[in-house]
């Protein structure tokens, strides 16, 4: 069974609770961070690394004795990756290629009319896998700069195993990087807050998971600030509320030593299986 754990905002406590519900199940589950752009999962964790792998992606490369510089690479791409100077007056024109808005389609090389695009791999990122104590872990880890995080996020999911309880922590927000993420899970649990900033990416969030039919439920974090208006808006929709996480100095105080809810406070782990339990039923309904 695979659960993402996603949130429409950044900061509402989405590692947090994919954390907390890792550990709890111990190594029946494996704690997968496709947070790739500020993976902060193995702060809690404070995995053995045992394995590490590249990821590149696919760019082009222009043979300026080739290129006749007739544009037709810059208008078939969508993303304005590559721009094409024609020749002036003394001076050589030149195909330009901005290798980071590049997506890899391969359209340029396959339109070019003088075959003068072939493909180079650059590195983008890398992948690790390790543990703790029989629980896995894997995380993704973007090169600073670069902007195309979705390929990293599948290069990680494709060395996940469903054989145990998956336990994803997804970026924040409703964007590529968290459909990349999210796709293919069985359940995702969003992240709340009580707040209006927390209510309205809630709704972001939920209008995404229809679209993309994830059964889903919410976990309020900080409950009790705020006002009711998150709870009243899950009550009128139908959504489950599979948990409320009280908001307590002490467990921000943990937070911020780099510990977990259910280290520092075991009553906790019960909610946590409870909640992993609740949404086994209801999957394999």
């Amino acid at each position: 069974m695979i659960i993402s754990v996603a949130s429409g905002k950044g900061g509402t406590g989405k590692t947090t609770v994919s954390v907390s519900l890792a550990l709890s199940l111990k190594d029946k589950a494996k704690l997968i961070d496709c947070d790739v752009e500020e993976p902060n999962a193995h702060i809690f964790i404070k995995p053995i690394i045992t394995e590490e792998y590249p990821v590149c992606a696919i760019v082009p490369e222009i043979d300026s004795g080739k290129c006749k510089l007739c544009g037709k690479c810059g208008e078939i791409c969508e993303y304005n990756a590559i721009a094409v100077m024609p020749d002036k007056p003394g001076v050589k024109g030149q195909t330009i290629v901005f290798s980071e808005l590049c997506h890899g389609c391969g359209a340029c090389m396959y339109f070019c009319p003088k075959l003068a695009i072939k493909e180079k791999e650059r590195k983008i990122g890398l992948v690790q896998k390790g543990y703790r104590a029989g629980l896995g872990f894997i995380q993704g880890k973007l090169n600073i700069g670069e902007a195309m995080s979705p390929p990293v996020i599948r290069e990680v999911k494709k060395r996940m195993s469903a054989e145990t309880t998956v336990i994803i922590d997804a970026p924040p927000g409703t964007t590529c990087p968290v459909i990349a993420a999210i796709n293919g899970s069985d359940y995702c649990v969003l992240v709340t807050e009580p707040t209006p900033f927390g209510l309205n990416d809630l709704v972001l969030a939920t209008e995404l998971l229809e679209k993309m039919k994830i059964p889903y439920g919410v976990v309020i974090n900080r409950s009790g600030m705020g006002d009711g208006k998150t709870m009243a808006y899950c009550q009128k929709n139908g959504i489950p509320v599979l948990m409320e996480i009280p908001f307590r100095k002490e467990i921000a105080m943990s937070y911020s030593r780099g510990r977990s809810i259910v280290e520092d406070f075991p009553e906790y782990e019960k909610s946590f299986i409870q909640m992993v339990d609740n949404i086994r039923v209801y999957v394999e309904k």
